[in-house]
């Protein structure tokens, strides 16, 4: 059984900087983490890949080379390999372009049972780019996923939905994307910690994936982010002091009741 988790590097919460230029965000700073929710579908991943005998997982990366260490980070936590798709041609891709990038991945390292990855990122929150894959893989996709078992010819997921839950039986291949409740994830152990030192990761261009450098980055993206600012906000302040009169609060009254407020 081959599982494929997908995980990506992003800035801290604190530290999201974007080129006010190009509208692209600024990925070269030292603060970076895995995406909060590519850790529960790391977790999930490794879960199930320690309960049976015959699954090779691989991590899939996309991004500058500092996110070789999110994939070491992912050896170290029990995934078997990792693959960095790496270079300028990647730079500035939108969605689209990511999910067609991270789709020929898969499709490169051959049939591909699951893929697994967190519902969403924290540095765009668009939510788009596991379905998107699905779609170029032409698979099945389930998402908002809090609960997965793996059955001998696909999975049963359990989904959360506006109002309650879905179970759903989905046979293989299938990509799922999942949210911070199927799991807590763990910490690497010291055996993974020294074998993820040793493991080599190749790094993967267009020219690896069989993909033309005009479909990806921000040549191949057709959503583009028009302005970058910083919103102001400006609000006339009116000081009452209260001078043992009902004065203030008749103010305060009439001013509410001008607006409607009251």
């Amino acid at each position: 059984m081959n599982i494929v988790v997908l995980i990506k590097q992003v800035p801290g919460t604190d530290n999201v900087k974007m080129d006010p230029e190009t509208g692209v965000m600024i990925r070269s700073g030292k603060d970076t983490i895995i995406n909060p929710l590519d850790e529960n579908a790391l977790a999930e991943a490794v879960r199930i890949k320690n309960s049976r005998d015959d699954v090779k997982l691989t991590a899939i990366s996309m991004g500058p080379e500092s996110a070789m260490k999110a994939l070491k980070e992912a050896v170290a936590m029990g995934a078997d390999a990792g693959v960095l798709l790496s270079g300028r041609a990647f730079a500035g891709s939108d969605t689209i372009a990511t999910a067609k990038a991270l789709a020929a991945a898969i499709k490169k390292l051959g049939p591909v049972d699951l893929v697994i990855c967190g519902e969403r990122a924290t540095d765009g929150e668009t939510g788009q780019t596991g379905a998107m894959i699905a779609n170029n893989l032409d698979i099945p996709v389930q998402t908002y996923v809090s609960a997965l078992e793996v059955k001998e010819d696909g999975v049963v997921v359990k989904r959360t939905v506006e109002g309650g839950f879905e179970r759903v039986e989905v046979p293989f291949p299938v990509l799922v994307t999942v949210n911070k409740d199927i799991n807590e994830p763990g910490f690497p152990t010291l055996n993974g910690k020294l074998r993820a030192k040793q493991v080599t990761i190749p790094v993967w261009g267009p020219e690896e994936l069989g993909v033309d450098k005009s479909e990806l980055g921000l040549g191949g993206s057709p959503t583009r982010v028009v302005k970058v600012f910083s919103p102001k906000l400006s609000r006339d302040t009116i000081m009452k002091k209260a001078d043992g009169s009902t004065k203030p609060v008749d103010e305060l009254i009439k001013f509410l009741t001008e607006k409607e407020a009251l």
